[in-house]
């Protein structure tokens, strides 16, 4: 993560930016849903415990990225 973080700001050259942290969340959390519920058999409550977040916060992220 760290050397894609680098990269990224190599790759700005000096020009502003803004919205990282969301970036690099929907980088990372889509497919981290998207994988646990495939290992929990798409079992959102399973899916959910193994994340450590409520099922109703999993159907919440499931939404937003647009995850069925």
């Amino acid at each position: 993560v760290r050397q894609c973080v680098e990269k990224y700001f190599t790759q700005l050259n000096g020009h502003d930016s803004s919205g990282l942290y969301d970036l690099v969340l929907a980088e990372v959390e889509k497919p981290l849903l998207e994988t646990a519920l495939k290992y929990a058999d798409f079992n959102q409550s399973k899916a959910a415990k193994l994340l450590g977040i409520s099922r109703s916060t999993l159907r919440k992220k499931l939404e937003q990225y647009g995850i069925h």
